[in-house]
């Protein structure tokens, strides 16, 4: 706590002294002189940081001193990059990013990403995703599955009404394998499918840089999530292509 209250009164002096900055600036030159580029861009980028330090001294006074637990969608966890979300799963380590989706298909080429805002439960995602696919490829896939972090019976019964013929989720939370898919041969092929995909999304992260992205804003992040994804399916076509 000490420290904190340390930091929290150099960071707040820091702001201080950059307000009197901006406030000599504003009286020494002219309305004129300040719409110079140099001295424009200066002034912009003062006054966009004082603010951010200004909401991380906020957010860290209510968490630390009066105890509050600050929602994830209050906190800023970078002044550089604002768009940044808190991912919490399950009791894993805390990650800082953004949530992706991925769609694959028999052919083992990825075939959606979806850059997710903020840190939805997967149960929320699912039908999102068919609905994707169908906007993207004009019908639905005849068959589905999902990690059992996606299952919900509502989830089932709405990806059914979109006409999917086998919907399987890994862990079905009250669904049956015969409501899954029909039978346990089928309901078996497409848990290993899914099982398969991990390999996939290892190979984003091992060789196509899906492990960090140092673009700068959200739209770059999601451009830099989308040449990765190109990059892998480019490179799985040459790999099959005839020598």
């Amino acid at each position: 706590m000490p420290l904190y209250q340390d930091l929290l009164k150099v960071t707040n002096k820091t702001v201080t002294a950059v307000d009197r900055v901006i406030a000599a600036f504003t009286s020494k030159y002219s309305p004129q002189e300040l719409t110079h580029p140099l001295i424009l861009g200066l002034l912009d980028s003062l006054q966009h940081y004082v603010a951010l330090a200004r909401r991380v001294v906020t957010q860290t006074h209510r968490r630390v001193v009066l105890g509050e637990t600050v929602p994830s969608s209050e906190k800023l966890v970078s002044i550089f990059e604002t768009h940044t979300d808190i991912i919490v799963k399950d009791r894993r380590d805390t990650l800082y990013g953004h949530k992706l989706c991925l769609a694959t298909g028999v052919s083992g080429l990825i075939a959606d990403c979806h850059v997710e805002k903020g840190n939805p439960a997967d149960s929320t995602l699912a039908v999102g995703m068919v609905e994707r696919h169908m906007e993207r490829y004009g019908r639905a896939p005849q068959q589905a599955c999902f990690d059992g972090a996606f299952s919900s019976r509502a989830n089932f019964e709405e990806i059914k009404r979109l006409e999917v013929g086998d919907v399987v989720f890994t862990k079905g939370k009250g669904i049956t394998v015969d409501e899954m898919a029909g039978d346990k041969a089928t309901f078996r092929a497409l848990r290993n499918f899914r099982a398969g995909i991990e390999a996939t999304i290892s190979f984003l992260k091992r060789c196509v840089g899906w492990t960090r992205c140092a673009w700068r804003s959200f739209r770059s992040f999601a451009a830099y999530a989308w040449a990765s994804v190109v990059t892998a399916n480019l490179l799985l076509i040459a790999r099959r292509q005839p020598s």
